[in-house]
């Protein structure tokens, strides 16, 4: 379930990417922030929720990493809004690259680790 997860938040981030790239209209970039922060949310709900289950032993760090990328998100998103700065492609990008290694570093440690 994680896994498939996983693979849509990136494509969303990905969409992200290629809007802010193309320089897309601010209506849409608009529309893929909403829609990768709602996914967000609820897909680090969810995974911190078994996670304090498992009594995962990484959870703080885990958490502090999810919350780390939804205060950029939120970020972006307002500042969107309001119509300040265009993201710069290297915001979406780094976004991008902080969600793969999280993906690749502590979901793949909590997707290993033994279960009570």
């Amino acid at each position: 379930m994680m896994d498939g997860e996983h693979r849509i938040q990136l494509e969303l981030i990905a969409a992200l990417c290629a809007a802010v790239d193309a320089r897309a209209a601010n209506e849409e970039i608009g529309v893929i922030l909403e829609r990768l922060l709602d996914f967000s949310k609820a897909h680090f709900l969810s995974e911190e929720l078994l996670m304090r289950l498992d009594s995962h032993e990484d959870f703080d760090d885990h958490v502090a990493d999810h919350a780390e990328m939804l205060d950029a998100l939120v970020a972006m998103r307002d500042t969107h809004r309001v119509g300040g700065a265009a993201l710069l492609p290297g915001h979406a990008g780094k976004l991008l690259a902080f969600l793969v290694r999280h993906i690749e570093t502590r979901d793949a440690r909590y997707a290993s680790a033994p279960r009570i």
